[in-house]
C-alpha cells in the first residue's frame, strides 16, 4: 500500500498547514491543522480534516466495512451500518489516542442480534487492521444496537 503526502505550501499564515494525500488507489484526500491564533504560521485554516481525525475515521472505515462483510456473508439482511466514534488523545507529545469508543448502530431486516455482536468482536479480534493496531495506545471499547427495518 503506498501513499504520498505533499504540503500545500503558502505564504504567511494562510494555508499555512494544508495538506493532499493521494492514495496508492488514486484517490485524493485535503487534510488541514487547526488555526493556531497564538502562532499562525504554525497553524491551518480549518478547511479540511485534521489528520488525526482521517486516522479514527479511517479506523471507523475499516471495521465497518468487516462488519457489513460479515453479516453479508452470513445471510443477515443488514441495509445500513454507522459507527460513531469518540476519543481521547493524550495531553502530552506524542498525543496518540489512549481512548476510544466505538457504537454501532446496525439496521436491517430480521438481523440477528448474536450476529452482530459476533461480526463486531471478529473486526475487532481478528480483522480490523486498523483497531488492532490503535489497540496498541488506547483502549478500545464497543457498544450496538440494532434497528429493525420492516420487510
Amino acid at each position: 500500500m503506498d501513499c504520498t503526502v505533499s504540503w500545500t505550501g503558502g505564504t504567511g499564515a494562510r494555508s499555512a498547514m494544508g495538506f493532499l494525500a493521494e492514495t496508492g488507489s488514486g484517490h485524493t484526500v485535503m487534510m488541514d491543522g487547526a488555526p493556531d491564533a497564538e502562532r499562525p504560521d504554525n497553524g491551518g485554516q480549518n478547511l479540511a480534516p485534521r489528520p488525526m481525525e482521517m486516522v479514527l475515521a479511517g479506523t471507523g472505515g475499516c471495521t465497518a466495512y468487516d462488519v457489513v462483510l460479515i453479516l453479508k456473508r452470513g445471510r443477515q439482511q443488514v441495509s445500513a451500518c454507522q459507527v460513531q466514534l469518540k476519543s481521547v488523545r493524550a495531553p502530552e507529545d506524542p498525543k496518540v489516542f489512549t481512548q476510544i469508543h466505538m457504537h454501532f448502530v446496525v439496521t436491517g431486516t430480521n438481523l440477528n442480534v448474536g450476529a452482530v455482536e459476533r461480526a463486531i468482536a471478529l473486526s475487532h479480534e481478528k480483522y480490523c487492521s486498523a483497531s488492532i493496531m490503535l489497540a496498541k495506545t488506547a483502549h478500545i471499547t464497543t457498544s450496538f444496537e440494532v434497528v429493525a427495518q420492516e420487510p
